[in-house]
């Protein structure tokens, strides 16, 4: 298990657009993807589950991926959130 903690910087936070970026790159890779914020998990994996975080601006969240391609992974998806 590997995991990061990211604060949001997109003006919106993880509205729709940002967030489908984030399931789509997230669904390219076999491990365990959860976003961890305010004490709840959310599947990075699903659209309604991410949306349903309701991430804002500046909030930070934590990536934690478990799997056989964790590291990959979180990687790629630091890097989606990055932009």
């Amino acid at each position: 298990m590997v995991s990061e903690k990211i604060k949001i910087r997109n003006a919106l936070g993880l509205h729709l657009r940002p967030a489908g970026v984030l399931c789509r790159k997230a669904v390219e890779y076999e491990s365990n993807i959860v976003i961890h914020f305010r004490e709840r998990e959310f599947n990075a994996k699903s659209l309604l589950s991410v949306l349903s975080a309701c991430v804002q601006q500046e909030d930070e969240i934590e990536l934690i991926c478990s799997g056989t391609d964790e590291k990959e992974a979180l990687e790629g998806l630091v890097n989606v959130l990055s932009l």
